[in-house]
């Protein structure tokens, strides 16, 4: 019988592997899966490359795992905002790698490893610093009738975490709105996606029209508590 149901984010994570590149979903605090940010932080794994769209908010979930400088390398578009001051501190001290990547491309580099593309061209950053590779060498370029464009190769991932809204022992998922954000692509580009999910629903008890993830994405779900929250007067679930 299938079931990858979890009794435990530990349990859950135990195969994370030192050197691991990990793609996390989530767009600044929406959709970002913390029980398992914390879970592997607790779990130890250390050298690790993260994929996210941020670099990390406050002292807490993406910014807590870079804060135990176990992470050598973080590929994301948007890494400095307000509350940014782990990152900020890290990559100036040179203790953190960064590659930055265009919004549409970081998604469409992980959607290209789960689709089994080589690589693909895109207009986006040609004839800009974002042509060049981490290490300062040019990217192929090419003109295609008339416009410019930039190699991009896929993003693959050991493992993707993420957070959805409801998942069957079968683990297919749904989410919650804008919460879906990159988990979808980041489930298909890895080689053990996780996911956590509010509600297990019953197999068979969810539309096959509204199940965004198909369950053979997904290797584990962990079922987790939605925690109320105060936030100016109103009553909020996170």
């Amino acid at each position: 019988m299938i079931n990858k149901i979890a009794r435990s984010v530990t349990e859950a994570l135990a195969g994370v592997q030192d050197g691991a590149t990990v793609l996390i979903g989530g767009f600044g605090t929406a959709g970002i899966p913390n029980e398992l940010i914390d879970g592997l932080i607790a779990q130890g794994a250390k050298d690790l490359t993260v994929v996210n769209n941020n670099a990390g908010n406050g002292d807490t979930g993406l910014a807590a795992l870079l804060n135990t400088g176990r992470v050598r390398k973080i590929i994301c578009s948007f890494p400095r905002q307000a509350d940014s001051h782990v990152f900020d501190a890290l990559y100036r001290s040179g203790k953190l790698e960064l590659e930055l990547v265009p919004q549409g491309n970081l998604a469409e580099r992980i959607r290209a490893a789960g689709a089994g593309i080589g690589a693909f061209f895109s207009p986006t950053g040609y004839g800009t610093e974002m042509a060049k590779n981490s290490d300062g060498s040019a990217k192929e370029t090419r003109e295609i009738n008339g416009k410019g464009y930039v190699l991009e190769m896929p993003i693959y991932g050991d493992v993707a975490l993420i957070k959805a809204e409801r998942g069957d022992r079968w683990g297919n998922l749904m989410y919650r709105k804008a919460a879906r954000n990159f988990g979808p692509v980041m489930a298909t580009a890895s080689r053990l996606t996780v996911a956590t999910v509010h509600e297990i629903a019953e197999l068979g008890s969810m539309d096959p029209e509204h199940i965004i993830t198909p369950g053979i994405y997904v290797h584990q779900i962990v079922k987790i508590d939605r925690v109320a929250t105060q936030a100016g007067g109103f009553q909020k679930a996170v």
